[in-house]
């Protein structure tokens, strides 16, 4: 077999380069905007964000989506150039100037302006110039809404965050998985799924098998969306001791609160070889606070104009995340908490019955804002997989991480380690035979294992001054709607 290094070499290279002082560079607007090239001949392509007349010259912003920023453009001779308007898309080319009326601002003097794509914004498009609109309008047109100023840095910041959430996990020793979509499992246990199943009914009759059920017909067992990776993701972590999955999931809520969606996305860091629940909420704050922190440096100027935009000056509930330590209380001192302020809820608190909403943010505040870990729950409100309390079996090594903002931004705990333990709950959940896998998990070279998720989305609502989660994220899916 050849080396690769002498392959490299046989290949015959050609040199293109030439000389800026001869053509024009594509550059984009934020490189146009952070970066002094004045005197440079260069092309930019966008979107037209506003346009104004005075005198002699023919003033227009463009924007193309990678910055918050707008590039002025100055065109002199406007009677060389008509159906030039707000939403319409451009190329033009020209040469880089300071603006004379603030040194520190760039500009485009061009010389040749091209229409790509015309807007007539009389002929149904929906948005105006210098016009702000609610979530509630913009959302009736998805494939708009990317074009909006205020959606476009939400999708900057949403990047921003997908990258510091990989950077972050990559420093700490985490692989990545990628957890199957469709699934076989129900892995909280709730019956909040949707099936799979082909929509064609030709096909379904061509691979039904005698006596198998119309839904089992092409995997030959039920198949399902999942709702958490997991359950793959503990399989993983017993070959590979640190890994994560980041990828979209789905729960057949009937809520449309601003709260829930019927596909989000989850980050579920799974690890091996732990046997102590504070390991988990070390790492846990860390980790929130680590990303926080980074989308303020990488993604602060788009996080800054949202606030403004939305007339919000305070960021004070991110300093209390990233100044503070965390509260740790259990379940049932958070109980005591509730029950002695139970005159400034709206809802009487009752222990059976968890915490809503509204108790959540209630202890939120009651620390001065600052996060709230609750620990040690009782073993029946929580999903099959957590592990009994040393010393009592009605409880279980959970955790929910309370955010300012949303409420639960995380939840985890430590997996049960003995398979006739699982075996009995798996049972009594009728999951005893798909879920056989997860047992043998237990029975054959088993370690201690523990982890948590978290929403994507409601991570960003904590972050951003945006009430509705259907706002943070490209494509919403929530019961009645599913545009697009």
């Amino acid at each position: 077999m050849r080396k690769l290094s002498s392959l490299w070499g046989s290949i015959p290279f050609r040199c293109f380069f030439t000389s800026h002082q001869h053509f024009s560079s594509n550059i984009s607007i934020h490189e146009a905007l952070n970066h002094k090239r004045a005197g440079e001949k260069v092309i930019v392509k966008g979107w037209v964000k506003g346009v104004r007349v005075m005198k002699n010259n023919l003033f227009f912003d463009v924007s193309d989506g990678s910055s918050v920023g707008k590039l002025q453009v100055v065109l002199p001779h406007l009677d060389k150039l008509t159906g030039l308007s707000f939403g319409s898309s451009v190329e033009v080319e020209g040469i880089m100037s300071m603006n004379p009326r603030d040194n520190s601002k760039s500009e485009l003097i061009a010389n040749k302006v091209d229409i790509i794509g015309p807007c007539d914004v009389q002929k149904g498009y929906p948005f105006a110039p210098r016009k702000a609109y609610s979530g509630d309008y913009t959302r009736q047109f998805l494939h708009m809404r990317p074009r909006t100023a205020t959606f476009a840095s939400l999708l900057r910041i949403r990047n921003a965050a997908s990258l510091a959430v990989h950077t972050y996990m990559n420093s700490k020793g985490f692989i990545l998985i990628h957890a199957p979509i469709i699934t076989s499992n129900d892995c909280e246990g709730a019956g909040e799924v949707f099936k799979v199943a082909p929509h064609s009914e030709l096909l379904v009759k061509e691979m039904l098998k005698d006596g198998c059920p119309k839904d089992q017909a092409y995997f030959d067992s039920k198949a399902f969306l999942t709702v958490s990776g997991q359950l793959h993701a503990e399989c993983v972590a017993r070959g590979i001791t640190k890994v994560y999955t980041f990828g979209p999931t789905f729960r057949a809520e009937n809520s449309r609160s601003r709260l829930h969606l019927s596909e989000f996305y989850m980050i579920e860091p799974e690890i091996a070889f732990v046997d102590n629940l504070e390991d988990i909420l070390t790492f846990m704050e860390e980790f929130v606070k680590n990303i926080v922190s980074t989308l303020l440096t990488t993604a602060g100027e788009d996080i800054e104009f949202l606030y403004r935009n939305q007339n919000m000056k305070s960021t004070e509930h991110l300093c209390n995340i990233l100044d503070r330590p965390f509260c740790v209380v259990t379940y049932d001192e958070a109980f005591d908490v509730l029950t002695k302020n139970s005159h400034k809820l709206k809802t009487p608190p009752r222990k059976v019955d968890g915490l809503n909403k509204e108790q959540e943010l209630f202890l939120v505040s009651h620390n001065g804002g600052c996060p709230v870990f609750v620990i040690n729950w009782p073993k029946e409100m929580k999903p099959f997989y957590m592990r009994e309390l040393v010393g009592d079996s009605s409880m279980v090594s959970a955790v929910d991480l309370l955010v300012p903002r949303v409420g639960e931004l995380c939840g985890g705990s430590l997996r049960e380690t003995d398979p006739d333990i699982i075996a009995e709950r798996l049972k009594l959940l009728h999951l005893e035979e798909p879920l056989q896998w997860y047992i043998d998990l237990r029975r054959f070279g088993n370690v201690p294992t523990g982890g948590f998720g978290m929403g994507f989305e409601r991570f960003l609502q904590m972050l951003l001054p945006i009430e509705n989660i259907k706002d943070v994220i490209p494509f919403p899916r929530w019961p009645h709607n599913c545009k697009m």
